[in-house]
């Protein structure tokens, strides 16, 4: 039988009363995630599959990550550059087809110049045409849990099957960051002019880089159809906030609104303590245990982001099936702690048994079948 036990945390208690100030956004679709703690910030028709523009070419960028990964490719690694990819219109890092641009380069030509041209050399590089690696990134992308994500090219250039939900590009760039620590710098990179060829594009788009508010990646995309987006991230002390906008009408209000939602999400949540590991919250009853019960302890510190000032409301709840059967291991979980904080997605933290709970031996079991007996017949007995 699921059971449920209402309980108060007295640090949440503790906090003062009051009203964390909501976020409207100018974007048509937008998503924020505190890294530290797993949390969604704000979700803003998040899982609709948008045009992504050049925000895409960050799927190119992880699918160049895992081939350095896998010693398939290395830095010094040398492509060719086709026709097509020199023909290539839009923002370019003036390939040529004489070049043989090393994989760093490209890495900087699809970061800091947003170069569709070095995003189908990388393309043709690894998989031979952009038709065929366009099917390997949605390939992995579905692989990664990016559900929404569905590629005809390898740069964001308009496509109607060219698609990604902000939701899976605040995943993909989660990956870069987390999975990649060694190349994931290259991302604050501000200008990269290859062969002194790019006077007018050589700077990094990102407008957040040169801000001082610990923004360090990640890539901007504009389309007619797309409007103005950006992926981005940024960290401050020990918290990193991801955020993805789309759907701006300038340049100007995409570099306006991202400063604002990082502003927002640094100085409007902080993250707190509930409770420590092995503090007992709860506790489950045990069936033909050798003890009635076991604790319910979480096995490391809950640590959440809450509003700066907490919501009235906050509540939390342990949820657990049971009685539990003997015999039980510390360790084991049992239930989890369900945090109710307004305005954020429930918090769900695994609580696992105190203690080793033995089967109970001949007596124990005896006295629970005669207590089950007695209850049945009670149940069924006809009222006087």
């Amino acid at each position: 039988m699921l059971s449920r036990l209402r309980i108060l945390l007295t640090l949440i208690l503790a906090f003062a009363a009051g009203h964390a100030t909501a976020f409207e956004t100018r974007a048509t679709a937008a998503w924020v995630y505190d890294v530290t703690t797993g949390t969604v910030l704000m979700d803003k028709n998040a899982d609709q599959a948008l045009p992504p523009a050049s925000m895409s070419k960050l799927m190119t960028i992880n699918m160049l990550f895992e081939a350095l990964r896998d010693g398939r490719v290395t830095m010094d690694t040398t492509f060719a550059v086709s026709t097509r990819a020199r023909q290539m219109g839009g923002s370019t890092m003036f390939l040529q087809e004489s070049d043989r641009p090393t994989v760093r380069e490209l890495l900087y030509g699809m970061i800091v110049n947003s170069g569709n041209d070095a995003c189908v050399v990388v393309a043709e590089g690894l998989a031979g045409t952009e038709e065929a690696f366009s099917q390997l990134m949605t390939q992995r992308a579905q692989a990664l849990g990016m559900t929404q994500s569905y590629f005809a090219n390898s740069s964001g250039w308009p496509h109607p099957d060219h698609r990604m939900s902000m939701r899976d590009l605040g995943i993909l760039a989660k990956r870069l960051i987390l999975d990649f620590p060694e190349y994931y710098p290259m991302f604050a990179e501000t200008s990269f002019n290859y062969k002194d060829r790019a006077p007018a594009n050589a700077t990094n788009r990102n407008p957040l880089l040169a801000l001082g508010v610990g923004a360090d990646g990640l890539k901007t995309g504009h389309t007619q159809e797309a409007g103005f987006g950006l992926v981005g991230s940024a960290k401050q002390g020990d918290r990193r906030v991801i955020f993805v906008i789309t759907g701006l009408d300038t340049d100007r209000a995409r570099a306006e609104e991202s400063e604002r939602i990082v502003s927002w999400a640094f100085r409007q949540f902080v993250e707190r303590t509930l409770a420590t590991a092995g503090t007992r919250l709860a506790e489950a009853p045990v069936w033909m245990g050798a003890a009635p019960s076991v604790g319910l302890v979480p096995a490391a510190d809950v640590r959440l982001l809450v509003p700066a000032l907490v919501q009235e409301g906050t509540t939390a709840e342990v949820v657990f099936t049971g009685p539990v059967k003997a015999p039980v291991r510390a360790g084991d979980q049992i239930g989890e702690l369900i945090v109710h904080i307004p305005d954020l997605p429930d918090a769900r933290v695994p609580l696992v048994a105190e203690a080793d709970v033995a089967a109970g031996g001949f007596t124990t079991r005896v006295g629970t079948a005669a207590r089950k007996l007695i209850a049945e017949y009670l149940g069924s007995a006809p009222a006087s």
